[in-house]
């Protein structure tokens, strides 16, 4: 199977659910006609099916390799990425003040949507970049910004994030490494960073490292922690990438999936650095470049469910078995149909979430209204979380739908599997993302939430007359949910750190029983767009019931069992 960019879902998405044409009455995005939102969807689409999809499976089947303290690429990585630089896709939303096109975020969203489909391994370097891009952007004193900025943008350098630390995961502050003053405006970086994504590469000029290290007077804790700008090569007085820096690539993980990324242990020996920001601010800059990535993260999760839910559906029309149906494929078989189907309708779901969230970064931006931003903010959690939990699953029911055959690695069934698996895992776990949902998220006493829910109520009413059957369901499951948030505000954090991965996954139920039922709505009320809403929220939808009485559940029978009968029973 050729891996196709699904551009019409992009656009139906775009132009009649998530309202991307709110962003063209602002003034900032006023140029993000349809004409543009076309021809960015269509020329990206043509990218990743032609050059980027080629390169999956070879990266996966050779991976990148350390040679002498360099990383070698996979075999195609090169050329493609030059292809990515070279037409302006590093970073479309990038500031046009230094070379990017000042595109809307949501078109990054539905670009980096297609390029994690077609490879996963190769999109984690923009993607990054794109983080970084963004935290020096908001950040970086205007020299930095002069001399890195452009070359991110163009493609020409990329860039890291390096925060983890072999006894400092999600305990950020308990990093140990160190930044001494030289005296010079510079700093001496020292210590080791794990798990630092596309940490080398061979096909930029230069690899530029954010790093979070601590002042001789930082403070125990995240508040003693600041950020630093530390390349591979030092900039000589053109900019251009000069001496080596005193850093190197210790070693390459061996890992699940994602072969074809390197992910590496990173050794700072004194290494020349730039402050980036406010001393013992490092935590700020760095959780914009975080933020960032969340939704990228989040992205790279939906990539997966539609690059796996193409492959099984092909699979699935053109595998013989049994004498069901006319055709006597496997897609006959009501449960290949339920599992196909399954996957295109949890795929619209979170693909539609995820563009919703992009569309309120770019509000607040636009327009500078705390609501906007509020939601933003909300729906980051949601849409990393979901994101990659859709990705994983939906990645299984591939491999389900091809049988033994999905076992089997040369299908590329398995891969799918096998990349996404981690994306659960970095840039926040998702219990952790659960957990900020349900503590940073809802300090506004779960105002963002309510106003979210309002929406989907008024929609849900608007829908009455037209599909009265999935109009109600909805409705019902809003106030559910409402009532389950009012309960949550008022519980002790351990309470809902009890249930906030139920909380997160029910909320994100509703939501997208809300965008399939837009969808349906803007196509009349008749046709395959409502066929699969009505999928979605017959047979998924009920399921927030049960998460919401977990979350009610609270963290009451979670301690019962002390550690020692944990390990007897």
């Amino acid at each position: 199977m050729t891996y196709r960019a699904p551009i019409a879902d992009l656009r139906f998405l775009l132009e009649h659910v998530v309202d991307f044409g709110k962003l063209r009455s602002t003034e900032l995005f006023s140029e993000a006609g349809e004409d543009v939102t076309d021809a960015i969807l269509t020329e990206a689409g043509k990218l990743c099916e032609e050059v980027i999809a080629p390169v999956n499976r070879p990266g996966d089947e050779t991976p990148s390799t350390l040679e002498n303290g360099q990383v070698r690429s996979a075999p195609g990585y090169a050329e493609a990425y030059r292809a990515i630089a070279e037409g302006g896709w590093v970073c479309v939303s990038a500031p046009a003040d230094y070379g990017g096109m000042g595109l809307p975020v949501t078109l990054q969203t539905a670009i980096n949507d297609m390029m994690s489909s077609a490879c996963l391994s190769l999109q984690l370097n923009p993607l990054l970049t794109q983080g970084q891009i963004e935290a020096l952007a908001a950040h970086a004193s205007d020299e930095i910004k002069a001399l890195y900025l452009p070359k991110l943008i163009s493609g020409e350098w990329s860039g890291t994030m390096n925060l983890t630390e072999p006894a400092a995961g999600s305990d950020v502050g308990a990093l140990t490494s160190k930044a001494e003053p030289n005296g010079d405006g510079t700093y001496a970086v020292t210590g080791q960073k794990i798990y630092i994504t596309w940490g080398d590469a061979d096909f930029v000029d230069n690899v530029c490292h954010l790093v979070l290290a601590r002042l001789p007077d930082g403070k125990p804790g995240t508040k003693g922690i600041s950020l630093f700008m530390v390349p591979r090569n030092l900039p000589d007085a053109d900019g251009a990438p000069g001496v080596a820096n005193s850093l190197k690539v210790v070693s390459l993980e061996h890992k699940l999936g994602i072969h074809g990324s390197p992910t590496c242990v990173m050794e700072f020996d004194g290494a020349t650095g730039w402050l980036v920001g406010e001393e013992h601010g490092g935590m700020a800059a760095m959780f914009t470049m975080m933020n960032n990535a969340r939704l990228g993260v989040g992205c790279q999760g939906i990539g997966i469910a539609e690059a796996a839910t193409q492959k099984a559906l092909a699979y699935a029309l053109e595998r013989k078995q049994g004498k069901v149906g006319g055709t006597g494929a496997i897609i006959e078989h009501a449960d290949v149909r339920r599992m196909v189907t399954t996957m295109k309708a949890e795929t619209f779901a979170v693909r539609a979430i995820a563009l919703a969230n992009a569309v309120a970064i770019d509000m607040g931006e636009a327009t500078g209204e705390e609501d906007w931003k509020a939601r933003a903010a909300l729906l980051t959690p949601i849409s990393k979380a979901h994101g990659t939990d859709i990705g994983h699953e939906m990645a299984q029911l591939g491999i389900q739908v091809h049988g033994g055959m999905g076992f089997i690695e040369e299908t590329g069934a398995a891969q799918f599997a096998r990349d996404v698996r981690v994306t659960q895992i970095y840039e926040g776990t998702n219990g952790i993302q659960a957990m900020d949902l349900v503590a940073r998220k809802m300090m506004d006493g779960g105002a963002a939430a309510y106003a979210l829910l309002d929406e989907v109520e008024a929609a849900a009413e608007a829908a009455r007359e037209t599909l009265p059957d999935l109009a109600q369901p909805i409705f019902n499951a809003a106030e559910n949910f409402r009532e389950a948030t009012e309960w949550l505000v008022e519980q002790e954090m351990q309470d809902r750190f009890a249930g906030c991965v139920a909380y997160l996954r029910a909320f994100a139920r509703v939501l997208g029983a809300h965008y399939h039922l837009l969808a349906a709505m803007a196509e009349g009320g008749s046709g395959p767009r409502t066929g699969l809403a009505r999928f979605f929220i017959k047979r998924i939808l009920p399921e927030h019931e049960s998460l919401i009485a977990q979350v009610r559940e609270g963290a009451e029978g979670l301690y019962d069992l002390s550690v020692e009968e944990l390990q007897a029973v």
